[in-house]
């Protein structure tokens, strides 16, 4: 199953649980596969609008396209882990500069995983309140 958490430096008192299983940080200044660039996130951070997180939402997922396009290994590494294991996708959103639930490139990644492994188990959470 491939889902996402929020991660947080300091879990508040009565924070939800770490979800039990594999928790992947997948923020911009991580390695990983299905990190937006700094670019993209600086630009929507700068003016977090709704017309700013339709530009996000276009290039991070032409992002993606294009790193599937030129090796879709990690994503099948992704995808053959996540049906093995419970896999989390991390990051901080909401944030005070990114405070809408659900404008997070998690909720995308997560989409984008199930466009290309239909029979992959993804379960996109509720936006937090």
């Amino acid at each position: 199953m491939l889902s996402r958490y929020t991660m947080r430096r300091h879990r508040p008192a009565g924070a939800a649980p770490l979800p039990d299983g594999i928790r992947k940080d997948t923020r911009y200044r991580t390695k990983h596969i299905l990190r937006p660039t700094k670019a993209i996130v600086d630009a929507y951070l700068a003016d977090p609008t709704e017309a700013a997180w339709r530009t996000f939402k276009r290039d991070y997922l032409a992002v993606l396209e294009q790193r599937f396009r030129d090796d879709r290994t990690p994503f099948d590494a992704i995808a053959t882990l996540a049906n093995d294991s419970n896999v989390f996708l991390g990051c901080n959103c909401p944030t005070k500069k990114n405070p809408v639930p659900g404008r997070c490139h998690t909720y995308l990644a997560l989409g984008f995983m199930k466009k290309h492994y239909p029979r992959l188990k993804v379960v996109i959470p509720s936006p937090e309140k």
